[in-house]
Formats: C-alpha cells, structure tokens, sequence
C-alpha cells in the first residue's frame, strides 16, 4: 500500500527542511566571501572626515534641515563648547509641561489637542477641537473586509510588521493615492493618524489569535471617547478601563508624538518624502525604523533589563547590590550581554529627559495605587546609581540621565498592557509627528532630494575571465 496522507506530508516537510538546512549551508559559506571583501577600514573614517550615524566629533548632529515642528534641546554650545543643561521638548513652539499642564488642569485628554498643534501649527479654539475630533472619529473606520483581507488573512507574530504591511496597503484602498497636493495630504495624513489605533488593536487581537492560541476578540471603536479611552476598550477583552488609565495612556502618547526632525523615523519619513513618493510609503518606512531595538523599541529592551536585575538582585533596597548587578552589566557579565544599561542615556538630552521627568511623576502615584511601588523605587535607584557605575567601569564623564523609555515600559506595565504593544503604542503617537514632517518636508519650497555622500574606498580591480578564477 502507499503512502497515507498524513505519511506524505510529513516526508514532504522533511524535504523541505532539508533544503531549507542545505541552502543556509551554502549561504553561510558566501558569507564568508563577503567577510573578505566588505571589510572597511576603521580609519577610513576618519581619513575622509566621515560624519558617523550623522554626528558631529562632540556628539551633536549634523544639521540636515530646518523645522517648525518640534524641537529638543539638551545643551546650549558657548563658545564653541557643549554645555549641559535640564532638556526641554517644544511642540510648535510650545514646551511640552505647558501644554501637558493646560489639559491636566482643566481634566481634558491631550492627544487630540497635541495632534491639532502639531498638523496645523496652532492650538484649537474649542469649536475646532471638537470639529476635529468628530473628523478623526469618522476616520477611524477602516476600508471594508480590510480587517479581514489585509490583518487576519495573513497574520504576524509582530505588530509593528503587520502595521507596516498594512500601511502599505492603504494605499490600494485610495482611489487618488498619489495625489500630492495639499488638501489630500492632510486628508491622507489624518486617516492615517486615526486608523492606526484600530490597526494595532486588530493586529494584536490576531496575533494573539493565531500564535499564542486565545481566543479571538475584535472590538470596534466606540464614538465619544478619546484615543487612549479606545485603544483600551479596544484591546481588553471586557472593553474594561479607569478613567486614571485612560489619562496616564494619553499622557504617554503626547510624550511620545514628536522628537524633531532629526530623529531616525522621522528622518527616515523626510528621506522617502524627499523624493516624490506617496504618504503610504514614508510612513511605512517610520514605522519600520522605529521597530529596532536602538529606536522605538528600546522600552521593551528596558523591561527585559529589569527583569534579570530583579532578578539578580535579592534585596532592592540594597544600593551596593545594585550597583554590583549594574556593573556586572556593563561589563558584559549579566543582563543581555551587550553590556548596555537600557533607558539611561540619549543623544541629545543630558542633565535630564522632560519625557522621563513627567511620566516618572505621574507614574509614581499609579505604583502606589497598583502595589507596584518597591519596582517602581528599583527603577529610581537604577537611575540613581547608573551615572556613577558607568564612570567607574567606562572612564567616561559625559552627563548619562534616564530616558523616556526607562519609564514608558512600566507605566504600560503596571496598566496591564502586554510587552508586544510597548512600541506600537509609541508608533500610535509618533505618526503625528511623522506626517506633520512629511508635509513640511514635501511642501518646503527649498526641499532637495536627501542624497547624502558615502566615500568609496574599495580598490579598483581588473575582470578575471571564468577560466582563470580559483
């Protein structure tokens, strides 16, 4: 008799396997190949004054451009010198604990609000406000069976790649995609901006679905509430939420919506926009950058972190013991390996992050209410002690302060929020940002494509005929 069924799949998966095991083989063996010739010389570098990661000797950046957007400042230069000072974040013009100030103070939610200053420059009157928010509302609905055709038709282990895929294809569901002209770009934009809560919420719920076996929840926005107000109704199977949730959600997506034009995904956005194409490719490519490990997803690098220090550490009330744990990190003896402290340190700020002064604020009363305070003080004293553990063991005496992401991490955390939506949640309050770049980008009357120079240093060499190779 022949084979049953089941016996023939199961031989044809072990062919597959095989030449899935026998083609990596042979790749591996070219890698060996580009090894030899894709080395580059360390002092080529600095043999052409190369600007490496688009820095400066002192660590500042490269001016690429300039914008009205946003801006951040931790340091001021005199006379030709970097000196520290406490960071500050301007939105338009206005920093970021004013406008956070104004909302709180008068028990309102800052998303929608932020977004309007952020897109159109100024801050709405209360008309406005409202008009906008009943536009986003309208906006939210996805284009018909997208959810089905687009999300659960081909699922991802990964929202951030499922967020991409999908933004991509919106632009199959624009009946005028390539249409640049002002008018359609906000339109574009907006979509854009209040679609992608309910994209990650579907993305999510089938992520979960398929690869870690739950059951299957898909809840549709609710009119009236606000963004963070829906994304917890949409993610939690009860629909479940606290208004001081709520509040503590919105306030991390401000804090998260804009960083200046110089940061990698917002930069990445300006690139693509540079060069002519749609508003779908550029903020898919954002959203690409922002997936890695040293962007957008270093929050879930920190909460990893943390989890072999409390682990490692018996008694966390214990500075010498943390600081022993610490060092065995940079040092490369604990944690992950990479001998990296996640959450402390930025590229800009030094003294302080305004993002991790205002959510280390509101996330302590949030610890005290959740029972989470003796974590919540782990982190503090992990600020603490980094600064002088990373002296001792690097040498280094550059300012080193806690970053946004030391914090964002457990405040999600202590909301109940999984690990996999850490960064698409920074991604839901980004895209503000990045369209708003992409706009001033494209509508600049002195935008130039972005072509950077890269110095070719290979050595010129003669064709060898087939016969003649060894």
């Amino acid at each position: 008799m022949g084979n049953t069924i089941f016996e023939t799949l199961i031989e044809a998966q072990q062919r597959a396997n095989e030449q899935r095991t026998q083609s990596l083989d042979f790749i591996q063996g070219l890698c060996g190949e580009f090894e030899k010739y894709s080395q580059i010389d360390p002092k080529d570098f600095e043999r052409y004054n190369v600007k490496r990661g688009l820095r400066n000797p002192d660590g500042t950046g490269v001016m690429a451009g300039v914008t009205k957007i946003g801006n951040v400042r931790g340091y001021i230069m005199e006379d030709g010198e970097r000196v520290s000072i406490p960071g500050q974040l301007f939105y338009r013009g206005f920093e970021v604990q004013d406008l956070i100030r104004g909302f709180t103070a008068e028990d309102r939610f800052g998303y929608e609000e932020t977004a309007y200053l952020l897109m159109f420059g100024a801050l709405p009157t209360e008309e406005q406000l409202e008009q906008f928010k009943g536009i986003m509302s309208y906006f939210r609905q996805l284009p018909p069976n997208f959810t089905e055709d687009m999300i659960l038709k081909a699922p991802s282990h990964d929202v951030m790649n499922k967020l991409a895929r999908s933004v991509l294809a919106l632009y199959s569901y624009d009946p005028d995609p390539d249409n640049n002209t002002l008018p359609m770009e906000m339109f574009q934009a907006l979509k854009l901006i209040a679609r992608f809560p309910v994209i990650v919420a579907h993305a999510y719920a089938t992520k979960r679905h398929y690869f870690d076996r739950e059951s299957l929840y898909l809840h549709r926005p609710q009119e009236g509430l606000s963004v963070a107000e829906n994304f917890l109704y949409s993610v939690r199977h009860d629909n479940h939420f606290t208004r001081e949730e709520a509040r503590l959600l919105d306030l991390c997506l401000v804090l998260h919506m804009e960083h200046g034009g110089g940061n990698n995904s917002a930069f990445a956005c300006r690139v693509l926009s540079s060069s002519g194409t749609d508003i779908y490719s550029a903020i898919a490519a954002a959203v690409g950058s922002l997936k890695g490990p040293r962007h957008g997803g270093a929050n879930m690098r920190v909460m990893n972190m943390f989890s072999h220090i409390e682990a490692g550490v018996k008694d966390w009330k214990d500075d010498d013991e943390i600081r022993d744990f610490l060092t065995k990190i940079l040092r490369k003896e604990a944690g992950d390996g990479s001998g990296l402290i996640y959450g402390m340190g930025h590229a800009v700020y030094t003294i302080s992050d305004p993002r991790a002064v205002i959510l280390k604020k509101f996330a302590r009363g949030m610890a005290e209410r959740k029972g989470m305070l003796d974590e919540f003080e782990l982190f503090e004293s992990v600020e603490r002690l980094t600064p002088g553990v990373f002296r001792e063991v690097t040498g280094q005496t550059k300012p080193l302060c806690a970053n946004v992401d030391m914090y964002s991490g457990l405040v999600y955390k202590m909301m109940d929020i999984p690990p996999e939506l850490y960064t698409p949640l920074f991604a839901i309050a980004r895209i503000v940002g990045w369209c708003a770049h992409r706009i001033e980008e494209v509508y600049s009357p002195y935008s130039r494509i972005i072509r950077p120079a890269y110095k070719a240093v290979a050595p010129k060499r003669l064709f060898v005929p087939m016969s003649e190779r060894s």
